[in-house]
């Protein structure tokens, strides 16, 4: 705590960082910041040497059962405001994007449907260029604005991403803070109807109701992953108490009291197995924090 800058905001230490798996030890220091120039400030003044991560609803994440060195920033509610500007959405990255499409609903603006399919924030689905059901970030996203590790703000345009499927060519280098979204005219009804199709395929298709973060593995050009684990008789298997979901077998599950070395086990060895039966080395799309 001594070797850290003054902030604005608030450092807790040992502070309980599980994920949606519900797994994971503490942050050794938190920070949330009070807003965007106090979490400039902090990047600026900050001894280089302590190591950092940013954290956003934990919802494709696995926490470390020993927890995370360092300093773990965790936006909060003032990096979760939602506006609409005409046509667009403006929306900060501590956002859930379930409420993002929600709130595109109720303005009669569409595009952002699918985000009623995303788990976790919009400053983590910029940044991963998050997707599902044919859409994704990039088809959307007008400009964000971003934070570099020293930081410095930038407000970047979505041909300065280069996105590709799952990421961008910029994405390792910021913290995203905001997005704005470009949609189009519709009815309150018609989104709507869209977002409860969406989220019915979900529910059918996907175990949400579990303890679960999203899609384990990132989709190769080859084949979909799903299709690969479970030709690699992975489907339902079990380490510990974790589990590969029956239901959708590019989840992993919680099954009560599993740990994270129990879920990051069960993954690699997924990998290992779909390597050997395949030929293909599947992606982690979670990201292991330690």
């Amino acid at each position: 705590m001594n070797n850290l800058p003054k902030v604005r905001g608030v450092y807790r230490e040992n502070a309980e960082l599980k994920s949606w798996f519900d797994v994971g030890g503490p942050a050794e220091i938190m920070f949330r910041p009070a807003d965007i120039s106090d979490l400039a400030d902090f990047l600026k003044t900050r001894d280089k040497k302590i190591p950092l991560n940013i954290i956003g609803a934990g919802s494709n994440v696995i926490v470390s059962d020993e927890g995370v060195k360092g300093v773990v920033i965790r936006l909060p509610g003032e990096f979760a405001k939602i506006s609409q500007e005409g046509e667009m959405i403006r929306a900060g990255a501590a956002a859930l994007c379930g409420n993002v499409a929600l709130f595109s609903k109720n303005c009669g603006l569409s595009g952002l449907e699918f985000f009623s399919g995303v788990p976790g924030s919009v400053g983590g689905a910029i940044a991963m260029n998050a997707g599902c059901y044919g859409s994704d970030v990039s088809q959307t996203l007008v400009s964000a604005t971003a934070i570099d590790f020293d930081g410095n703000i930038h407000e970047l345009k979505n041909s300065d991403f280069k996105f590709f499927y799952r990421g961008s060519e910029i994405s390792k280098k910021f913290f995203f803070v905001e997005g704005l979204f470009k949609l189009t005219k519709s009815s309150t009804e018609e989104v709507g109807r869209k977002i409860s199709e969406l989220t019915s395929q979900r529910e059918n298709a996907q175990p949400i109701r579990a303890k679960t973060g999203g899609s384990t593995f990132k989709n190769p050009a080859q084949k979909r992953a799903w299709e690969l684990i479970d030709e690699a008789g992975c489907r339902g298997k079990i380490i510990g108490d974790a589990q590969i979901s029956e239901k959708h077998c590019n989840f992993m599950i919680n099954r009560g009291s599993a740990t994270a070395e129990d879920l990051i086990t069960l993954g690699n060895e997924v990998k290992k197995l779909v390597k050997e039966k395949s030929g293909v080395d599947l992606e982690w799309e979670i990201k292991i924090l330690k």
